[in-house]
């Protein structure tokens, strides 16, 4: 199998990492880390956004972001007897498919330390016509720690964090694992602040929390920052699998990165996207247009702060978001690093984007 054309350790390490909104210190910790020797400042703020500058020959700025939170749940609730074995109870932070649940490994992070749990799913040959039809919701999932209740009260408290159990693989030519949304575009980021040094315009690389439960931290930034542009980097729908009509399915794995011209969020800046393709084809890097009809990202979360601001995206194509599973096509990944760093590399503040 072929090596991949970027730091594939470095990607595992950031998606494996557990940080669901509001708690994304762990994440937080290794942008830090990486920001130390590739910008000139660094800042966090009282949301935990890390903000990693680079100082550019004009007071014009460019913001890119990418969120480092992934979906997970927060325990609601111990149930049990004194005598029997105790279960844990979930609230969702982020938006979640219940179909995806059954028969998966967590880890809920306590106090003291990580403690591993699975989600069961009773035989279906034990389940009656109507739990095989019953449309599954995520109040109805509990997790099994293997401990008496006594001992689950123990260790276990209402607050405490639960992320999926998953590791990262290369499968064929994609990249598959859980909190690829948004980690694999905070890698690529990540990976662009390495590659560039000496920029016409100051560049904030924004490693935002909260996206999962309504843009938070971007909106937050926005004002913050108060950028002249806005780039967000997001994973996006990949429907190229059988069962998708070929209008259905938003982007294809291995056609390029794909630069958004809407989403239920946002109608991108139309003289930012067209730059966007422009530098693209200049330097003959693999793009394709995004057109997503439903979903939001950190793009919007910057369109309207401290008055209208131009924005842009780029994203990955990812197949199965929201699961545990979510697959990226290596090449997809490199493209969207290689035409950050273009569109950065080439931005000297003088292209007017008012429309």
């Amino acid at each position: 199998m072929e090596s991949v054309p970027f730091d594939f350790e470095f990607l595992t390490e950031l998606t494996e990492t557990s940080g669901v909104p509001g708690y994304e210190d762990r994440v937080r910790d290794l942008v830090v880390d990486e920001f130390e020797e590739n910008v000139d400042r660094i800042r966090t703020d009282a949301m935990g956004n890390v903000v990693g500058t680079l100082e550019g020959e004009s007071d014009y700025s460019v913001a890119v972001a990418a969120h480092m939170d992934e979906i997970g749940f927060m325990v609601r609730h111990l149930k049990g007897s004194e005598d029997g074995f105790g279960f844990v109870e979930l609230d969702a932070l982020g938006g979640w498919d219940a179909r995806v649940l059954k028969a998966q490994r967590v880890t809920i992070h306590t106090d003291d330390g990580d403690l591993p749990g699975v989600i069961g799913s009773p035989p279906p040959h034990t389940l009656s016509d109507e739990d095989r039809e019953k449309t599954p919701e995520v109040e109805d999932v509990v997790v099994d720690v293997g401990l008496p209740y006594e001992d689950l009260e123990e260790r276990v408290s209402p607050g405490d964090l639960v992320t999926m159990d998953q590791t990262t693989e290369r499968v064929g030519e994609t990249v598959t694992g859980k909190a690829l949304d948004d980690r694999i575009c905070l890698f690529a980021m990540l990976e662009a602040a390495r590659r560039i040094t000496e920029p016409d315009v100051t560049i904030h690389f924004c490693a935002t929390v909260q996206e999962e439960v309504g843009l938070r931290g971007a909106r937050a930034l926005g004002v913050d920052v108060d950028p002249d542009l806005a780039l967000a980097l997001d994973v996006t729908v990949a429907n190229d699998i059988p069962g998708f009509e070929a209008g259905d399915r938003v982007t294809e794995l291995g056609d390029g990165a794909a630069i958004k011209l809407k989403d239920g969020s946002v109608i991108t800046n139309p003289k930012v996207h067209k730059r966007l393709q422009s530098v693209a084809d200049e330097a003959e890097i693999d793009y394709q247009r995004e057109i997503l009809p439903a979903g939001g990202t950190d793009t919007a979360g910057f369109q309207l702060s401290n008055g209208a601001k131009p924005v842009g995206a780029i994203s990955i194509p990812t197949r199965y978001l929201h699961t545990p599973t979510e697959a990226a096509h290596v090449d997809d990944v490199a493209a969207m690093i290689d035409l950050l760093e273009a569109f950065l590399s080439s931005e000297d503040g003088k292209e007017d984007y008012t429309l």
